[in-house]
């Protein structure tokens, strides 16, 4: 048996990671019994809440309202389908599932020195790129609608990729105008982007 070529990874409703594998079917996932991925501690969970779909040589998050709650995909409202990539983030309820893959390059592993690992999804790695790259003239980060204009991201998603950044660097309780100064300093001197880059 060949080992899937794509993959989510979540928590389920005792913390524990638990990883679901993509074959070559369309996948179902809800709370009720109709789910192949099945949320059943997740009371904001539809029934069947959304579909994975199988498109080329990747996958299709579909939520063609499905769901009374609404699916999320990098902190933005998924309305009909769209693509996934690597490192991709989807909420349903309270539930986060990421989408990842066996030659996933996206999402890399950084732990210089003999500190904690941090890993970067694809996007969560643009947002610090963009965040620190008026930093180093203005001495001052980019406001939320300049990386949201860059980056062609909702307000909304912006915000959602700082706080996941804040807390993989264990920042998320300095005074809210010190974290995203804060951020890009940590961010260049653990290498997780370089200076060539800003």
């Amino acid at each position: 048996m060949t080992a899937p070529q794509a993959f989510l990874v979540y928590r389920d409703g005792e913390s524990r990671q638990r990883t679901f594998p993509l074959g070559s079917e369309r996948v179902r996932v809800g709370r009720g019994p109709a789910a192949q991925l099945r949320l059943s501690w997740d009371r904001e969970v539809s029934r069947v809440h959304a579909e994975l779909e199988p498109l080329g040589d990747g996958w299709a998050l579909i939520d063609d309202g499905l769901s009374t709650n609404g699916t999320q995909l990098n902190g933005e409202r998924l309305l009909g389908r769209r693509r996934l990539a690597p490192g991709d983030e989807i909420r349903m309820g309270a539930t986060r599932l990421t989408f990842r893959t066996l030659a996933d390059e996206e999402a890399r592993t950084y732990a210089p020195d003999d500190l904690p690992p941090v890993e970067l999804t694809r996007l969560q790695r643009q947002v610090l790129v963009a965040l620190a790259r008026p930093y180093r003239e203005a001495g001052a980060p980019a406001t939320n609608q300049q990386i949201a204009d860059e980056l062609h991201l909702s307000i909304q998603a912006v915000k959602t990729h700082l706080r996941a950044l804040f807390e993989k660097l264990a920042i998320a309780d300095l005074p809210q105008n010190q974290k995203r100064a804060r951020l890009v300093v940590l961010a260049l001197e653990r290498g997780l982007i370089g200076a060539r880059e800003v």
